[in-house]
């Protein structure tokens, strides 16, 4: 428009974004993000690690011989530019820090070699900035990237060419924040002088996390309702206190949904299409569900509950396990899939054969079963400890399985009356007594039909969303 400055020009740093990278929502988020900000005009790129089996084939080389020096030892990598639904992908190359069987860690647990893994690529990130993209704002996603605006305040003050850049930082999930012990300081080009309280320290440990909210220039997390949670000592994991004192630098702004991959009238993973304009396909897809579990045919009358999951006390599998044998005396069926703790997924399995008839669990990652679970459910359970944002109670309002949630982040900012259940108390009777009235309403068709489509009209895309991270990023580049 005439007249108008551009819009700021952003530089996402992530430790994965889809579809190079994923083990989570942080991936969904920044790859749908920045497509979401491209569409709007702004010229957004996204800079990660090269992962073994990210492909290069249709990748150039940008930067050859990129060094980053901690001390005496030096990282040396390649920058590679790959362009994915017209989004630039800027890939860090290194392989002695990269090439390896998982993205943080493998069976045996986190990589020791973590803090310098992610140290060297936001250092990476800022040699790309001096060198081969230079945006008004960098925008970094939790623990693994919350050292560029360190760097930028402490290594690099005063350097001009980081002045008048802008820093924001995404907290997805303030549980992970990138713990260390004191030495490590060091090794990822830091000085001991920032081993205090109003800086990384954080009960003798360096804090990663801390260090970027204490020197980004603006926060954010991923729901309103989870910005106010993390400031009080229940949900704020130590950072309370901290985050309070940067309370008007704090905004929450909901996590999008991308639509593209996740609308039962375009979904190639399920039985049948169907639509809020025609439900007929959800029976098909349910039918199937229930061939695909093992479970009885003649119960496609009866409410079928779902639930897609990270199997760990934060997104409430203790109160599954506690009221599974009450709710296996109710007239329902139980579907599980998902992976975690060993505790959790044998008890499951337990569970499925105590009864066979009721419940099955399917311990795994599978990404067309989790489509399929969200197109054949009637009822999908989320009963989160805490929950930042949430996607999935998402993805099941536009597949009309309506959400059983509690009250917390954006399950409590996603879900209405007209459109599922909450329970706001963390006990196995408060998730029972909702899950009974979501089996009540589920025999009033007339009131369980106005309830799907209530939900599947609702519109959760990521418009909204990048209209707020833009309107975030003029405030900071004017």
């Amino acid at each position: 428009m005439m007249g108008m400055s551009p819009l700021p020009k952003v530089l996402m740093v992530a430790s994965e974004a889809t579809p190079m990278a994923k083990t989570g929502g942080l991936a969904d988020v920044a790859g749908a993000l920045a497509a979401a900000l491209g569409a709007l005009g702004h010229e957004a790129a996204i800079l990660m690690p090269r992962y073994r089996g990210v492909p290069l084939e249709n990748a150039r080389r940008v930067y050859d011989d990129l060094r980053v020096w901690f001390g005496p030892d030096c990282y040396t990598c390649t920058l590679y530019l790959a362009v994915e639904r017209g989004v630039p992908y800027y890939l860090a190359d290194c392989p002695a820090l990269y090439d390896r069987e998982g993205l943080y860690g493998d069976a045996t647990g986190d990589f020791p070699d973590n803090h310098i893994r992610f140290a060297v690529l936001s250092r990476v990130a800022l040699t790309a900035v001096r060198h081969v993209f230079r945006p008004h704002v960098i925008h970094c996603h939790d623990w693994q990237t919350a050292l560029v605006p360190v760097y930028i305040h402490t290594r690099l003050a005063g350097d001009p060419t980081f002045m008048g850049l802008r820093t924001v930082l995404t907290l997805h999930n303030l549980g992970y924040q990138g713990l260390f012990p004191p030495e490590i300081l060091p090794q990822i080009g830091l000085d001991d002088d920032l081993l205090r309280p109003d800086a990384l320290e954080f009960h003798g440990r360096v804090n990663l996390l801390k260090g970027g909210i204490r020197f980004s220039d603006a926060l954010t997390t991923v729901s309103p309702t989870y910005a106010r949670e993390i400031q009080t000592p229940e949900l704020g994991f130590g950072l309370d206190e901290l985050l309070r004192g940067r309370g008007d630098a704090l905004t929450g702004i909901l996590n999008g949904a991308d639509y593209s991959d996740w609308n039962p009238e375009t979904d190639p993973f399920i039985a049948a299409r169907y639509s809020a304009a025609d439900l007929s396909g959800k029976a098909a897809c349910k039918l199937d569900l229930l061939a695909e579990f093992g479970l009885p045919p003649e119960a496609l009358h009866k409410p079928l509950l779902g639930i897609v999951s990270r199997f760990d006390s934060q997104k409430g599998f203790d109160l599954i396990e506690e009221i599974a044998p009450a709710l296996a005396e109710e007239d329902c069926l139980l579907v599980v899939l998902g992976t975690g703790y060993a505790e959790h997924e044998q008890l499951l399995r337990e569970l499925a054969a105590a009864h066979p008839e009721k419940i099955a669990v399917r311990v795994a990652y599978d990404n067309p079963l989790a489509h399929r679970i969200e197109a054949g459910a009637d009822i999908f359970l989320m009963p989160s400890r805490y929950e930042p944002c949430g996607l999935n109670q998402i993805y099941s309002l536009r597949y009309g399985a309506v959400p059983v949630v509690r009250a917390t982040g954006g399950l409590d900012d996603t879900i209405d009356e007209s459109t599922g259940f909450k329970f706001r108390e963390y006990a196995g009777p408060a998730l029972f007594e909702a899950i009974r009235q979501a089996l009540a309403a589920f025999r009033d068709r007339d009131r369980w039909e106005a309830m799907m489509l209530a939900g599947m009209r609702k519109d959760f895309s990521w418009n909204a969303s990048a209209a707020a991270y833009s309107a975030l990023y003029q405030r900071l580049a004017r």
